[in-house]
């Protein structure tokens, strides 16, 4: 071999090396810290808490327990499907994050606060439609509040007053907290998301949680 051939072998084995590296800097999953997270509304808990058994319903009819948030990374949205603003944008931007994600990526639930409107069929509908392996969960009120204090979200109806200024028990909304819940594969609190959330940040504290757990 003479030393011009060595010297583009070289040539080509370092530009291989730089084209490699520039790759892997674009395709590598971004790992961030606690402390970056949370400069993008995102908290972790010093400590996961260990929740206490629940039951619920999902919109198929299924059990749900503590034993369905086991095995992978759980999002979590309390709301209605008569949310007029907050639940339909929560949802639609966990939706674009799971896709962005591919593969099965974390488990999507959307906890029905107003469970006397959300039926199953409703739940389903309008879960799937963000995603569909999206799940609707439901359950009664003291079900549903008993898990909601565990990972410190809250709910309350609020009826509408009419323009003659009664109030129709049948037409209401539900206040409710807009955090997206982070359970842990181990099934633990492990977290939230402060609102208004974006897809980038629920994308990059899944990849974030995943990688470090």
């Amino acid at each position: 071999m003479t030393g011009l051939q060595k010297t583009v072998g070289l040539c080509l084995g370092f530009i291989a090396i730089v084209v490699g590296l520039f790759v892997y800097s674009v395709v590598r999953t971004p790992v961030l810290s606690e402390e970056a997270l949370r400069e993008q509304g995102v908290f972790i808990l010093p400590r996961p808490r260990e929740l206490s058994p629940f039951t619920l319903q999902t919109h198929t009819g299924e059990s749900f327990t503590v034993a369905d948030l086991e095995g992978r990374w759980t999002f979590a949205f309390f709301g209605f499907t008569h949310c007029p603003d907050i639940c339909p944008t929560t949802m639609a931007v966990m939706g674009q994050a799971r896709r962005s994600l591919g593969g099965d990526a974390f488990q999507g639930l959307l906890i029905s606060v107003d469970p006397e409107r959300d039926t199953a069929e409703l739940l389903g509908d309008y879960v799937t439609a963000f995603a569909p392996d999206f799940i609707g969960v439901r359950g009664d009120i003291p079900a549903v509040a008993g898990l909601a204090e565990q990972v410190n979200v809250a709910f309350g109806k609020v009826p509408l007053v009419g323009d003659d200024g009664s109030v129709d028990p049948d037409s209401y909304l539900v206040d409710h907290s807009a955090n997206i819940v982070i359970f842990n594969p181990r099934g633990h609190y492990h977290g939230f998301i402060k609102y208004p959330q974006q897809a980038d940040t629920i994308t990059a504290a899944f990849q974030s949680l995943a990688a470090n757990f």
